[in-house]
């Protein structure tokens, strides 16, 4: 699967359609509801439905998803001998939707031709496709060889729905904290990915470097950094290594320490890793700074981050007391 943690929460949205031909004595006994299993409209529409709730059960290397809405709805043409399937997918989410609208669309499809094979087995599915989809960076996508299904939106004078960054616009910095990557000898991989990740959030990041695990250096670039940035995320040095001083280092310069981000971090590597139960993952403010310490692993980097995501921005808020920040939307 691709890793799609460093994306942005944004809403998405896709429509995808297709069709099923049949005799149009077929087609007429569909709407006239006179079909011997049933109503076979609404049984595709439920079947749809399930399908695309269930699309990564299906789909090996598709993420599961917590839809916001499937709407499955259907059209009868009988004399040209035709049910029309449209099928829409909903989410707040890191990646599209547009596998959940085609399984939806294709299940629907093919429950009305098991509930329709017994009078008319001479069906035929055709032109499954995906319409539209809606939501990340590539905004509002249209199939380029057909017109636009909703004209009306596309004409709509409000602007699509910008993507949801939790930390627009917040000040930002990051520190690496390794005597090795200090001295040049391995590379600063988990502090050029915090950065990124940071700045893929919204931030405005301003890398405050590369430091030993020495704590007055530490202490040195955070007060530095603390004196131009609302949040600072430290890599390195939390682990129980006789050079790993990253905690004592920091803890004088709280004012105010907030050990549920330690144990939020702790408890979110555990799903990984139980070795995350002995880092020493720390956070606190530094006046109006929030400054957090993750371990020194690109992995615990990723996963940090993520765990992260739900509360740093309402944190930040708590902080500020409701004065907002340039750029910050808000």
């Amino acid at each position: 699967m691709i890793d799609v943690g460093e994306k942005a929460v944004t809403r998405r949205r896709a429509l995808a359609e297709g069709l099923i031909r049949m005799r149009p004595e077929t087609a007429r006994r569909i709407l006239d509801g006179t079909m011997p299993k049933g109503n076979v409209l609404g049984m595709a529409e439920v079947a749809g439905i399930t399908a695309a709730k269930n699309t990564s059960a299906i789909l090996p290397l598709c993420h599961p998803l917590g839809l916001d809405a499937v709407r499955v709805s259907t059209s009868v043409e009988p004399e040209a001998g035709i049910v029309r399937v449209r099928c829409e997918a909903i989410c707040s989410g890191k990646t599209g939707v547009e596998m959940e609208a085609l399984t939806g669309a294709s299940a629907a499809l093919l429950s009305i031709w098991d509930l329709t094979k017994g009078v008319d087995p001479a069906l035929e599915i055709g032109e499954v496709r995906l319409r539209l989809k809606e939501g990340g960076k590539s905004g509002r996508w249209l199939h380029p060889g057909l017109p636009d299904p909703e004209p009306a939106a596309a004409s709509a004078s409000a602007p699509p729905a910008a993507p949801v960054l939790p930390l627009a616009g917040v000040p930002a910095a990051t520190l690496t904290i390794s005597d090795r990557c200090s001295r040049g000898e391995a590379e600063d991989t988990s502090g050029l990915l915090l950065a990124d990740g940071l700045r893929a959030r919204g931030a405005q990041v301003t890398p405050a470097g590369v430091v030993p695990d020495d704590v007055p250096a530490i202490q040195a670039a955070v007060k530095a950094a603390a004196a131009r940035a609302e949040l600072i995320l430290t890599t390195g040095g939390t682990g129980l290594g006789p050079r790993d001083v990253t905690p004592e280092a920091l803890a004088p310069l709280f004012t105010r320490p907030v050990p549920g981000i330690g144990e939020l971090l702790r408890s979110a590597g555990a799903a990984s890793t139980p070795m995350s139960w002995i880092s020493r993952s720390t956070a606190g403010f530094i006046g109006g700074c929030l400054v957090i310490a993750l371990p020194g692993s690109p992995r615990a980097v990723r996963e940090g981050l993520t765990a992260l995501d739900p509360i740093l921005r309402h944190t930040i808020e708590m902080v500020r007391g409701g004065r907002t920040h340039p750029g910050s939307g808000r």
